[in-house]
């Protein structure tokens, strides 16, 4: 078993930052993945940004340039820089850990709301 628990969200306005951090606790085993997506209202989960182990990252194009994922493994946390925030990032941000074997645990999901 792997527990996630996230903080950092919040409000903020137009162009401002946040910082999310994702602790991971419990089975934790490398290789793996730990990443951030996100729902919007009346909309699907998206994949915001991921970052395995060894450091290789991935972004979705529209947080590209503005957001930053990283991780400490001595921690087993993930962060994600969110900087030049939009309205349109609002949504509830979820931490994931992957690993393959069917390991694929979810946090509960933080809330960021960016209002114009």
């Amino acid at each position: 078993q792997v527990q996630l628990v996230e903080s950092g969200g919040g409000l903020v306005q137009t162009g401002g930052s946040l910082r999310l951090s994702c602790a991971a606790s419990g089975s934790i085993f490398n290789p793996n993945v730990m990443g951030w997506h996100r729902q919007a209202p009346g909309k699907q989960r998206e994949l915001v940004a991921t970052i395995s182990s060894d450091g290789t990252t991935l972004y979705a194009s529209s947080v590209k340039g503005r957001f930053t994922i990283s991780r400490d493994n001595a921690k087993n946390t993930v962060y994600l820089q969110m900087n030049s925030l939009k309205p349109e990032d609002t949504a509830v941000y979820y931490c994931e850990y992957f690993r393959s074997g069917g390991m694929d645990y979810w946090a509960k999901g933080t809330l960021v709301t960016v209002s114009s």
